[in-house]
């Protein structure tokens, strides 16, 4: 699948958003050009990563930091952190971390909680720069998250803002092999599931310290879920729905 047509376009858009062409550039953008957005995404969903071998499985963990819990109500995100991680191996030299341009004042409660200050905020990239960004850096890999309806939601929401397209990329939430793995256990956090698996604690709420610990988690568990017989994406899902 060629990707480069595709972040050719995401530039273009990014160029007329900051000269000020928001309009022009959706009302010039022929049918065509945003069914090719839309198909290779659904490529991307539909591809037969789902029978990649875990322990071949290349993925990026990715973490984002927001202003509250709902795009739907303003809430905006403010940061984001990846690493890519190849089966159980996590690559400490793939990283991706962006702060994220935000005009508003932010809370105290997100200052104190996340470190990140309005000073800071106010010279960042675009929403539209870092994601494009992230979208390179992700490139053909699946992505991961920690409870992964908070990431899915805020994507979903700024992809139909910005790019004027639907947000269908599959997103592998790690809470799937934990329920495998662990099926009694009875903690939500991502600082809990680390203490559980004596993983050290560092940088806690920055996108990328918290991208870093769900990828530690994501080799432990695809570890426990081989032990119990899954061997693909496929598996994992297809035991959840038993579960269920």
């Amino acid at each position: 699948m060629a990707f480069e047509p595709f972040f050719h376009f995401m530039r273009e858009i990014q160029g007329k958003l900051n000269n000020g062409g928001f309009g022009t550039v959706y009302g010039s953008q022929n049918a065509q050009q945003i069914a090719y957005i839309r198909n290779l995404q659904k490529e991307k969903k539909r591809s037969d990563v789902l029978y990649v071998p875990l322990h071949q499985l290349k993925v990026v963990v990715f973490d984002i930091e927001t202003t509250g819990f709902f795009p739907q109500k303003g809430d905006e995100i403010i940061s984001m952190g990846a690493i890519k991680v190849f089966g159980e191996e996590i690559q400490e030299d793939q990283q991706f971390y962006s702060l994220i341009r935000y005009e508003k004042e932010l809370s105290p409660e997100i200052m104190n909680l996340t470190g990140i200050t309005n000073d800071q905020l106010k010279v960042a990239p675009s929403i539209s720069e870092a994601l494009i960004q992230f979208f390179e850096f992700v490139e053909n890999a699946t992505l991961v998250a920690h409870h992964a309806n908070h990431e899915k939601s805020f994507l979903q929401s700024v992809n139909r803002k910005i790019f004027r397209v639907p947000f269908n990329q599959r997103i592998v939430d790690i809470s799937l092999l934990y329920r495998i793995a662990e099926p009694n256990l009875k903690i939500l956090r991502l600082e809990d599931f680390c203490d559980h698996n004596e993983i050290p604690i560092e940088n806690r709420h920055h996108a990328l310290g918290d991208a870093r610990l769900t990828a530690n988690l994501w080799r432990i568990y695809i570890q426990k879920v081989r032990e119990l017989g899954c061997e693909t994406l496929h598996d994992v899902y297809e035991r959840i729905a038993r579960l269920k």
